[in-house]
């Protein structure tokens, strides 16, 4: 049977009609293989790190961790405090590390106060780039002091293989920014409720280990500490494991 259809005023046969659905369909198969390949996922490190608090009556304030470039410390021993680690270790507010760190810029923050005894995990992800390149540093406040804190400055997880696990017990130390003067109205704690971050530096101004607390039993009778407020080192267990 001869088909009737014109094309350009021409017959169009049967042959011609099959030769260029043939060519119609190369073309289309040329294009879907030119297709650009969709770029890959970024690879991603996680790391879990679990936190215990070890003392008999010192609540902890929510905890940082963060995520820095290799080279940048949270706190050097022996060096005036920054001015987030003073409102952290006066106040246990954490916000002024995020504006304060370069290069990789993650903050985690923990869920609440962390009681005596209790644990907590922090999960952050990273891309391979920023892992290369990571340190990890924790922080927290002991609630009951006047500008204690704990925890781990500037940890190198670059080199870390899947479900490797690093393990660390932490002292307490003292941000040298307010005296411990253990008064009414100078702690932020349940044992006082007293005031937190104070811009005012009244006390040797640099970061050491922390002394203990003299309580009222002690003997300190303005303090508004008891005996069960005081600590010995360590004061926090920390693990890292890399999980992914």
């Amino acid at each position: 049977m001869k088909l009737q259809q014109l094309k350009n005023g021409l017959p169009l046969t049967a042959a011609a009609l099959t030769v260029g659905l043939m060519l119609s369909a190369c073309s289309d198969n040329d294009h879907d293989t030119n297709m650009p390949e969709p770029p890959a996922p970024p690879v991603e490190r996680s790391f879990t790190l679990t936190v215990t608090n070890l003392t008999a009556n010192q609540p902890m304030s929510p905890l940082a961790l963060l995520a820095t470039s290799n080279g940048y410390h949270a706190w050097n021993n022996g060096e005036p405090a920054s001015l987030a680690l003073e409102q952290l270790a006066e106040g246990g507010d954490q916000s002024g590390y995020s504006a304060e760190m370069d290069g990789i810029n993650m903050v985690v923050s923990g869920a609440g106060i962390l009681p005596p005894g209790a644990s907590e995990s922090l999960t952050l992800t990273l891309t391979q780039t920023e892992a290369a390149t990571a340190s990890l540093s924790l922080l927290t406040m002991l609630v009951n002091t006047n500008d204690a804190f704990s925890g781990l400055d500037a940890i190198d997880v670059s080199q870390m293989a899947m479900d490797e696990t690093q393990s660390f017990y932490t002292p307490a130390y003292d941000a040298g920014t307010e005296a411990n003067s253990e008064l009414k109205g100078s702690i932020p704690g349940p044992a006082d409720g007293g005031e937190g971050f104070n811009a005012a530096r009244d006390d040797v101004d640099r970061v050491h280990l922390h002394p203990g607390v003299i309580s009222q039993d002690d003997g300190l009778s303005d303090s508004v500490l008891k005996a069960s407020h005081r600590f010995d080192n360590p004061v926090l267990k920390v693990t890292i494991q890399r999980t992914r």
